[in-house]
């Protein structure tokens, strides 16, 4: 089936070319999924073009995992599609690379190669689905659309995140000190006793973080606390 060994440059191939990027406003940009196409058989990178693009979705295809490493992500939702066996680096390297340099993105495997060990270490290392070629055209759209899902929840989380520690990061390093022990459990004479500080000192830098933090009971400031990684790890 594999017909097409020649690396593509960092570019991609020429499927890129055929589908120019869009010139929409930056919340348009980033609201518009993409998918990647990883696989060294041109027909195949052809026929799923055509049929990722019948149904609205724009495709970048590449011949080999280090063409797809060498293309600059994208700073919108995405997936991958991408075939197991390949010229140089192959698909699960390519899952374990992205892994390991912070690039998370959910993956469809294709394969006309699978086998058990090879599904259930792609699974794993986090695959949203693992096709065995020739596959239904349905199964491997609606697979696609799972992990595009995939990837906005991914992407709603890291904002939320960056938000949460922006507010963070807006504190002073005494309502940090206060806040860590608010969402230990601590009272306010408890937090005064172990600063030092007057009580009415620290209710008001308690009323500072809660503010900054923009949260209104301490459950909730616990909830984002917990989101930043801040509670002390159970042992």
């Amino acid at each position: 089936m594999k017909s097409d060994s020649t690396p593509l440059s960092p570019q991609g191939d020429d499927a890129r070319a055929q589908t120019p990027r869009p010139n929409t406003g930056a919340r348009e940009a980033e609201a518009e999924p993409i998918v990647y196409l990883v696989d060294d058989d041109p027909s195949v990178r052809r026929a799923l073009s055509r049929l990722l693009r019948s149904v609205g979705l724009p495709v970048e295809t590449f011949a080999t995992a280090q063409a797809f490493l060498d293309s600059p992500p994208r700073d919108q939702p995405a997936c991958l599609v991408l075939d197991v066996r390949l010229p140089g680096p192959s698909g699960l390297d390519l899952q374990s690379a992205l892994r390991e340099a912070g690039r998370p993105l959910p993956i469809v495997f294709i394969t006309a190669h699978g086998n058990v060990s090879t599904s259930v270490r792609a699974m794993k290392g986090g695959a949203v689905d693992f096709l065995q070629k020739p596959f239904n055209d349905q199964d491997l759209l609606d697979s696609i659309q799972r992990a595009l899902a995939a990837s906005r929840r991914q992407r709603a989380d890291q904002a939320e995140h960056a938000e949460l520690a922006e507010r963070h990061a807006s504190l002073t390093t005494r309502e940090r000190e206060v806040m860590k022990m608010v969402v230990a459990g601590m009272l306010n004479k408890q937090i005064a006793g172990e600063l030092g500080i007057a009580e009415k000192t620290i209710k008001v830098h308690r009323a500072r973080v809660m503010d900054k933090m923009r949260v209104a009971t301490v459950p909730d400031l616990v909830r984002v606390a917990e989101k930043l990684g801040l509670l002390p790890t159970r042992p």
